[in-house]
């Protein structure tokens, strides 16, 4: 139990979220400035505060700033920092976080520390939305729209039919999610067996391991409606989420309307999956590895795991991909290194135990 006026455990885990906070701030705006074209922390700083005033001077009032001035900076830096970093860092951190969460709470929900964001169907949707799409010629947002619509439609279907069961209704939504799955994975296999090896097959075949590559500033717009409305949602519900880990006899014996709770759940993660999937593509492993991570650190209650994993997935999925971008002269795609990643951590996870470390 936390206790008031400063006691051990509650001072610790204020402590762990403010590093938790530090190392985000820290990691994103570095990110800026890493890259094969050298931007100083200076302009860096004069560039962004040129793009806030400016943003400030739109607003009513104007606020009395002016951007007039004469910009003291290459503008090909600040070409560079806005419309390549900028969106590309920001994208990164949103996924991160998303993943991470949905991740969170399905756990929770399903009872099950095993699952990860796709358990059902999400991303095997919406990969063969995006195969279907670059297979009909579709590109840039016609690829995001074709992924996230197929995403949501995979999970529909996964639900329907765990609803439509007599078995466990939990049970039966995953098994549902695990033949969706399989489905949608076979039909992306069948449009790579007839799609133009020159041309549609490495698009498909490369936007399947997931890369940011191709961030702009209208797909961090895309992707920022469904994620932060889903997170805010989850972070709302993150106690209620707690009496889902109890059991839903339980649960309903509080008060709490399970199954409207779980639908709400499995909706906000369902939007975040399908948003991140169908812009950056299959990024694994993050929606399973960081919850178990951050329990080490917070524990078993929700109020204090979705947040940390929101933020600990944002900084570590920003971090890889400023590896992906950096450790070779062609760009490695980004779910490779989340699994290079992934793995490791998890099996050391498998063989200490995974457990909870005392405050």
């Amino acid at each position: 139990m936390d206790r008031n006026k400063c006691g051990r455990p509650d001072c610790r885990y204020r402590l762990r979220f403010a590093v938790l906070g530090v190392l985000f701030a820290a990691v994103f705006f570095t990110s800026f400035l890493l890259g094969r074209y050298a931007v100083s922390p200076g302009d860096l700083t004069k560039i962004l505060r040129w793009k806030l005033a400016g943003l400030l001077s739109r607003l009513p009032g104007q606020l009395g700033i002016s951007t007039q001035a004469a910009q003291p900076w290459d503008s090909a830096a600040a070409t560079v920092l806005l419309q390549v970093r900028l969106p590309r860092v920001t994208a990164a951190a949103l996924i991160g976080a998303a993943l991470s969460a949905a991740g969170a709470a399905y756990q929770g929900l399903f009872r099950n520390p095993m699952v990860s964001p796709d358990i059902l169907g999400a991303s095997s949707g919406a990969g063969f939305g995006a195969a279907l799409a670059i297979l009909g010629g579709l590109s840039g947002f016609g690829i995001s729209a074709a992924a996230f619509c197929a995403g949501l439609c995979a999970v529909f279907l996964a639900y329907a039919l765990g609803r439509a069961s007599r078995m466990n209704a939990m049970l039966a939504m995953v098994l549902a999610g695990m033949m969706v799955s399989s489905l949608f994975t076979a039909a992306t296999s069948f449009i790579k067996l007839i799609a133009d090896p020159e041309e549609q097959l490495p698009a498909i075949t490369y936007w399947l391991m997931g890369s940011l590559s191709s961030i702009r500033g209208r797909d961090v717009g895309f992707l920022a409606a469904p994620v932060l409305v889903g997170l805010t949602v989850l972070l709302c519900l993150r106690w209620r989420v707690n009496l889902l880990t109890v059991g839903e006899e339980e649960a309903e014996s509080m008060g709490v309307n399970t199954r409207r709770l779980r639908l709400t759940v499995i909706l906000c993660a369902t939007l975040m999956t399908a948003a991140t999937v169908s812009v950056g593509g299959l990024i694994g492993w993050i929606g399973l590895v960081i919850p178990h991570f951050c329990r080490l650190l917070f524990g078993y209650d929700y109020r204090r795991l979705l947040p940390a994993s929101a933020l600990l997935g944002a900084s570590f999925l920003i971090v890889v991909d400023d590896a992906a971008r950096l450790l070779t002269t062609s760009e490695i795609p980004i779910g490779i290194l989340t699994a290079f990643l992934g793995a490791p951590v998890f099996a050391w996870l498998i063989l200490t135990g995974g457990g909870r470390r005392e405050a």
